[in-house]
């Protein structure tokens, strides 16, 4: 399983040392403009109406602000880039690893058990978990009894009538006494590989494919 870290660092790289040139040059070009005015208005100035000291300090003072801002963009722009590098190097080790992320699709190990989760929004008294073909028929159900809220992983042993390499998905239902309970399912899914861009890293999940590292769940 390859592990692609260095197509989008690279261009992070490239694209924040280009706006880090650009930035420099921008700061450098707004202060030769300002010195070139300063010094053509004082050629120019009255001598019986002398420019304002005051007034000289103070245009001055927003040039150095321009240019102290133009550099904190550059400083925090390479920070930024040296920490998705960090990430990427940081979600190599993930690679293999089994995830939690939303989604109704459960997969089967090589032992043909199923694996799956829930998470739920409040504790229930009762919750339970239709196992469906891929038309939407039920095939199984599974009593996981009473539950705490948050999150809870759960397995599948499919009956001898059911053939455990075919596609499957599930649903989830809770009820507390005779309130629904909010559920939300969550599929266990495999890093296969991982890779950056300009948004953070990026899990290759086998079956759900590329997936925001905030969006995943819980890693098993």
């Amino acid at each position: 399983m390859a592990v692609n870290t260095t197509t989008g660092s690279a261009t992070v790289t490239n694209s924040t040392a280009a706006q880090a040139s650009t930035s420099a040059a921008s700061s450098t070009d707004a202060s030769d403009r300002f010195l070139k005015l300063l010094v053509a208005q004082m050629k120019n100035q009255d001598p019986l109406n002398p420019m304002d000291n005051a007034q000289v300090t103070s245009q001055m003072a927003q040039i150095q602000t321009v240019n102290g801002v133009e550099k904190l963009n550059t400083t925090v722009a390479a920070l930024n880039t040296q920490f998705v590098q960090l990430q990427a190097l940081s979600g190599a080790g993930l690679v293999g690893k089994d995830v939690l992320v939303e989604g109704n699709r459960m997969l089967a190990d090589d032992t043909g058990v199923g694996h799956a989760g829930v998470e739920l929004a409040t504790p229930a008294d009762s919750v339970t978990v239709e196992v469906q073909d891929g038309s939407g028929r039920v095939i199984d159900t599974v009593d996981l009894g009473a539950l705490g809220a948050g999150r809870h992983s759960f397995d599948w042993i499919p009956p001898s009538n059911v053939d455990p390499a075919q596609a499957v998905k599930f649903r989830v239902s809770a009820r507390l006494a005779a309130t629904d309970v909010k559920t939300t399912a969550l599929a266990r899914d495999r890093v296969d590989a991982v890779s950056t861009d300009t948004s953070g890293l990026v899990l290759e999940l086998a079956n759900a494919g590329p997936v925001p590292y905030d969006k995943v769940k819980a890693f098993d």
